[in-house]
């Protein structure tokens, strides 16, 4: 007899190192591992649609869902709330399926305390911190891209300082190299933990 405890890969880096296409890369390589749909209070832009591409909420439903203590982890983003439901990533969960979540420094202590308090969610959590070796290499690629001004740049730099100081409260570090690398190096980190022994139920069947 076997069976698997499906698990929550969150994966936290500052601006730039590359976590969006090391996630992008993780998804499409894993068919078994799944991104939540995060809820929103703003109104659908053109072609978007609920249930897809956000869960649409008004913002007195969103509020209403917070004092209920329904999300996971919840922030106010330029006015707008974004938050995930406990109940979303433990639907994924039960069916078999690995979540994972693409949060930042405060949104994954957060998320930390919630799943240490909740019996459905406790245990099935993995965090992994993405960052360049070095202030420098991490300016050089913010530079590369060519899409912040001097101001938001220097922004950018001073809160990836701050968040940088937290690495030491994630599962692992990954120090960021070329794309294939970053890649191959958290691929292996979930391949290893799908075969972590607490992960299973096992014993032999016998003739």
């Amino acid at each position: 007899m076997r069976s698997n405890r499906s698990l929550i890969l969150l994966i936290s880096a500052p601006s730039g190192a590359g976590k969006t296409t090391v996630s992008q890369g993780l998804l499409a390589n894993n068919p078994d591992l799944f991104r939540v749909i995060t809820c929103t209070s703003r109104a659908p832009r053109l072609g978007e649609k609920n249930g897809v591409d956000y869960h649409f909420l008004t913002r007195a439903v969103f509020l209403q869902r917070i004092e209920q203590g329904d999300f996971l982890e919840h922030a106010d983003v330029y006015g707008d709330l974004k938050g995930i439901l406990k109940d979303s990533v433990a639907e994924l969960l039960q069916s078999g399926a690995d979540v994972l979540l693409n949060i930042d420094v405060q949104g994954a202590a957060t998320i930390r305390t919630v799943i240490a308090q909740d019996p459905q969610l406790v245990g099935s959590l993995v965090t992994l911190f993405i960052t360049p070796a070095t202030r420098v290499e991490l300016e050089n690629r913010l530079r590369g891209r060519d899409t912040d001004t001097e101001e938001a740049l220097t922004r950018r730099l001073a809160t990836a300082s701050s968040e940088v100081i937290s690495w030491t409260d994630y599962d692992y570090l990954v120090l960021s190299g070329s794309r294939e690398e970053d890649l191959a190096r958290v691929q292996a980190i979930y391949s290893a933990e799908k075969l972590r022994a607490s992960r299973h139920s096992f014993q032999w069947t016998l003739p």
